[in-house]
């Protein structure tokens, strides 16, 4: 009889400050299965991503749905700090000035272009 591994290691490394990559690449665990989600099939999201082999998308997708629940509360975990740091940017920036700037120089292109016409 021939013994079989069965045990298998994900394609996954979390980094320092939490994110989860797929090892040897940039991608992150929310990008693929965020596309698996929308119901992209694993060779649809390689066509996205041909840096990353089927096996490594597959072994997310196996991962995830194997740890569905910690994966959730990783990716909740993610969308909140996102959200956080948009907020931090934000606050330190002039948007409602910058808009309005903005809208003033669309308004006086659009009224020389009316001259010009």
């Amino acid at each position: 009889m021939i013994q079989l591994d069965l045990i298998q290691t994900p394609p996954l490394v979390q980094e320092s400050d939490g994110t989860v990559r797929i090892t040897g690449s940039r991608i992150t665990l929310d990008t693929i299965i965020g596309a698996f989600r929308r119901g992209d099939t694993p060779q649809e999201i390689q066509e996205g991503f041909p840096s990353l082999s089927l096996w490594q998308i597959y072994g997310v997708i196996a991962y995830y749905l194997e740890h569905e629940a910690e994966v959730e509360a990783y990716l909740e975990w993610r969308k909140e700090e996102g959200e956080a740091i948009r907020r931090e940017i934000e606050s330190g920036q002039d948007t409602i000035g910058f808009r309005e700037r903005l809208r003033k120089r669309a308004l006086e292109r659009n009224s020389q272009l009316a001259k010009s016409s």
